[in-house]
C-alpha cells in the first residue's frame, strides 16, 4: 500500500509556474522547427522541445532544492549528449558546433522562464531563430564586407565601447559648457546614424535605383550626395532631373534624421520642431512628386562616397567642431541672447548642420534655452545647409542643375521659413 507523502514534499504550482513550462516548451519547438530544415543536424523538433522543458524542470527543481547543482548537471548532460551525437555520426560538412550551441542556448532560455523572464526569454528565441534562418545571407553578407567595413566596425566600437566609457561625465569650463562624456556621446551618435546609413548603401547598392540611392545618402551625408550628383550630371547631359529630385530626397532625408535625433535625446523640442520641419517636409514632398517620373532612369547611378565618420581623426574632428560650437553657442547665448545663438547657426550650419543641432539640444537639456530657441537655432542651421548646397550644385553642376535643385530647396526653405515663423507667433 502506497503512502501519501507528506504535506513538506508536495509542490503546488501557480499559473505563472505553469505557463514558464509552457513558453520553454514553445521556445524548444521554434527554435527546433528552424533545426528541422538542416538534414545534419542531429537535433530537431522534438529534441529542442524537450531540450528547452528540461531546462526550465532543472531550473525548477534547483530553486525547490535550493541549489544550482541540477541546473548545471542538466547543461553538461545536454552538451554532453549532443556532441556524442556528433562524435556517431560525423558529418565532414558540417561539424555540428551551430546545433549544440543552439541546444545549450535552448536549455538556457528554458531555464530562463523559470526565473520568470518570460519575455525575455522569447525576444532572444526569436532572435536566435532569425539567426539560425538566415545563415546563407549572412555569410553573403559577411563576404561582401571590404577591409574598409571591417575597420569602420572595429573603428565604431573603439569610439563607443573603449573610448566612451572612460571619459568624465561632469561639467567643465565657463557657462559649464563642455562634458567630455556627452561630446563624446554625441560623436559615437552621429558617427553611428552614418555608418548604419553607409552599411544599408553598400548592401543595397545602386540595382535599386536612384531613390533608395537618395534616401540612404541622405542618412550617409547630404552634402556628400549632393556632391557626386552634380559631378555626374554635368558631363552627361539629360540627366540633371534626375540628379536635382536624387539632390532633393537626400536633402529631405536629412531633415528627417536631424528631427529623428532631436526626439531622441530632447523629446520636448519635437513638438516645435515639427512645426519647423513639417512645412518644409510638404512643400519638399510635394515638388517631388510633380516631377517623380522623372527620377526613372536607364543609366548608372553612382553611390555617394563619404569619409568614413568611424575614423578617429574624423571623430576627434567633429567633437572638437561640436565642442566649440557649444562654447560659443552658451557664450553668445549668454552675451548677446538668442540673437548670438542663431548667428551661430547660420555660420556653422553652412557646413555641418548635426554640430550646431546637437549644441541647441545639450543646451536646452541643461536648461539655458528654451525648446522653442532650440527648434530655431536647428531650422537656421537646416536654411544655411540648404542654401550652401543649392550652391554647391550651381557651381559643381552647372546652372541647368542648379535651377532645378534650387526650385526643391526653395520649396523647403519657404516651409522651414513658415515654420520657424509659425513657433514665434
Amino acid at each position: 500500500m502506497n503512502e501519501a507523502l507528506p504535506p513538506s514534499a508536495t509542490v503546488a504550482l501557480s499559473t505563472d509556474q505553469l505557463e514558464a513550462f509552457v513558453v520553454a516548451l514553445g521556445i524548444g519547438l521554434l527554435i527546433g522547427l528552424e533545426r528541422e530544415r538542416v538534414a545534419s543536424a542531429r537535433a530537431g523538433l522534438r529534441t529542442f522541445g524537450l531540450v528547452g522543458l528540461f531546462g526550465a524542470l532543472t531550473a525548477f527543481l534547483g530553486q525547490h532544492l535550493g541549489s544550482v547543482a541540477p541546473l548545471v548537471a542538466g547543461m553538461l548532460l545536454v552538451g554532453v549528449t549532443i556532441i556524442a551525437a556528433h562524435v556517431r555520426q560525423p558529418d565532414p560538412e558540417d561539424p555540428g558546433t551551430t546545433s549544440v550551441t543552439a541546444l545549450l542556448v535552448c536549455y538556457s532560455l528554458g531555464a530562463l522562464t523559470w526565473y520568470g523572464h518570460l519575455r525575455l526569454a522569447s525576444m532572444l528565441a526569436v532572435g536566435i531563430t532569425v539567426l539560425l534562418y538566415f545563415k546563407t545571407e549572412l555569410k553573403g553578407i559577411a563576404a561582401r564586407l571590404t577591409p574598409k567595413d571591417w575597420r569602420s566596425m572595429l573603428q565604431f566600437s573603439v569610439l563607443s565601447l573603449v573610448i566612451l566609457p572612460i571619459l568624465p561625465d561632469q561639467d567643465y569650463g565657463p557657462y559649464g559648457a563642455l562634458n567630455p562624456h556627452q561630446i563624446w556621446l554625441m560623436v559615437v551618435l552621429v558617427a553611428g546614424v552614418s555608418l548604419a546609413g553607409y552599411a544599408a548603401l553598400q548592401l543595397a547598392g545602386a540595382r535599386y535605383g536612384a531613390p533608395l540611392v537618395g534616401i540612404l545618402g541622405g542618412l550617409v551625408s547630404s552634402t556628400a550626395t549632393t556632391l557626386v550628383y552634380a559631378r555626374n550630371a554635368r558631363p552627361q547631359a539629360g540627366t540633371e532631373s534626375m540628379a536635382a529630385l536624387v539632390i532633393l530626397l537626400a536633402n529631405l532625408v536629412m531633415l528627417v534624421r536631424v528631427t529623428a535625433i532631436g526626439a531622441a535625446l530632447a523629446p520636448a523640442v519635437l513638438q516645435p520642431l515639427s512645426w519647423v520641419v513639417g512645412p518644409a517636409l510638404v512643400l519638399g514632398l510635394t515638388a517631388l512628386a510633380v516631377n517623380w517620373r522623372q527620377l526613372a532612369t536607364g543609366g548608372a547611378v553612382p553611390l555617394p562616397t563619404t569619409t568614413n565618420p568611424t575614423e578617429l581623426k574624423t571623430a576627434l574632428g567633429f567633437g572638437l567642431l561640436y565642442g566649440a560650437v557649444l562654447f560659443a553657442s552658451a557664450w553668445l547665448s549668454d552675451r548677446v541672447g538668442n540673437q548670438g545663438l542663431y548667428a551661430v547657426a547660420l555660420a556653422s550650419g553652412l557646413t555641418d548642420i548635426d554640430a550646431i543641432s546637437l549644441s541647441s539640444l545639450r543646451l536646452h537639456a541643461v536648461g539655458k534655452i528654451s525648446e522653442n530657441v532650440a527648434a530655431t537655432v536647428i531650422g537656421l542651421a537646416m536654411l544655411a545647409n540648404l542654401g550652401f548646397k543649392a550652391s554647391l550644385a550651381f557651381i559643381v553642376g552647372g546652372r541647368e542643375l542648379g535651377l532645378k535643385v534650387l526650385i526643391g530647396m526653395g520649396a523647403v526653405a519657404i516651409g522651414l521659413a513658415l515654420g520657424i515663423g509659425a513657433i514665434h507667433l
